[in-house]
């Protein structure tokens, strides 16, 4: 598969994706950077805006097995990863595998189960792996996490804590649809039903290549100047109560170079970089005074930066 052949296919995919979620343009090139990137997406917004949509329509649009699991307060870490059941007729202990054996993964409400529930999966997101009873499983390639995750505020939800949001690499929020998506979707098909018509555009082998061919885009050393200009500011920032870590520094570096590729480019820019950091940024830098995140100050810091 050629480079021009792999970005035609991305682009068809990415077409398709507008298809059922209209008027998300950004959005759906940042998930899909993020599952080219290697990493896991974070969708926060209200109930009903179509968060489940994208995770079925992007598992229909990449021909990827795809696993739903609603995460409740009564959730155990178990029911997501599995479990070791002794074999009464075979005399020995055999490992079940939970729903967390699937290529994506949708943790859908992940902040209504416990943290106990929620740290189940920082192993396999980072490691794509899960260790049981002294043995270690592998998950299956690609191996992509989407969680969604309804306001804090709302009733019934567990924040997640900073470790288990910084194994996430991108977060988006779709919000309401303008009038004319909104028109659209009200006169148009149902989506449900749209998702069963999909054909997949991509199959396994041919997104895995496309994830090799997006980590290997060129990085200039100017641009890495950037890049760390960033990362200072956000550790310097006094409104901050942490800044940007390593693992988000690699993440940072892996999506741009997916955004540029998706962009059709060999080469990262800054408009790359800019493009993906705030989605990047916004759930790992809390602010001191509130102890939430704030996208204003995320903004600001990306303006207040200039480029090397």
């Amino acid at each position: 598969m050629t480079l021009t052949e792999s970005n035609t296919l991305a682009e068809k995919a990415l077409e398709q994706l507008q298809s059922v979620i209209l008027g998300k343009e950004l959005q759906l090139k940042l998930a899909m950077a993020c599952l080219l990137a290697r990493g896991h997406l974070m969708i926060e917004d209200v109930p009903g805006v179509g968060k489940t949509t994208l995770a079925h329509a992007l598992a229909a649009t990449l021909g990827l097995d795809f696993v739903r699991v609603q995460f409740t307060s009564d959730l155990l870490p178990s029911d997501v990863v599995g479990a070791t059941v002794y074999e009464r007729n075979e005399g020995h202990f055999r490992f079940h595998r939970g729903p967390i054996f699937t290529q994506i993964l949708l943790a859908d409400e992940i902040n209504r189960a416990t943290p106990k529930t929620q740290s189940a999966l920082l192993e396999a997101m980072e490691e794509r792996q899960v260790s049981m009873d002294g043995q270690t499983h592998s998950l299956p390639e690609p191996f992509f996490v989407i969680a969604t995750q309804n306001p804090v505020e709302q009733i019934g939800t567990f924040p997640l804590p900073e470790s288990q949001l910084d194994r996430f690499l991108l977060t988006i929020t779709l919000g309401y649809p303008d009038p004319r998506a909104e028109r659209e979707l009200l006169l148009g098909e149902d989506r449900r039903e749209m998702i069963g018509s999909l054909a997949p555009v991509l199959r396994p082998d041919t997104l895995q290549e496309a994830q090799r061919r997006a980590s290997a885009v060129h990085v200039s050393g100017a641009l890495v100047d950037y890049v760390q200009a960033l990362l200072k500011a956000t550790r310097e920032h006094s409104e901050f109560q942490a800044g940007l870590s390593p693992r988000a520094a690699l993440g940072l570096m892996a999506v741009s170079r997916a955004w540029a590729w998706l962009s059709g480019r060999s080469s990262v820019r800054p408009e790359d970089v800019q493009a993906v950091f705030p989605a990047l940024a916004v759930h790992r830098l809390i602010l001191r005074a509130t102890g939430q995140p704030h996208r204003e100050s995320v903004l600001a810091l990306l303006r207040n930066t200039p480029i090397p």
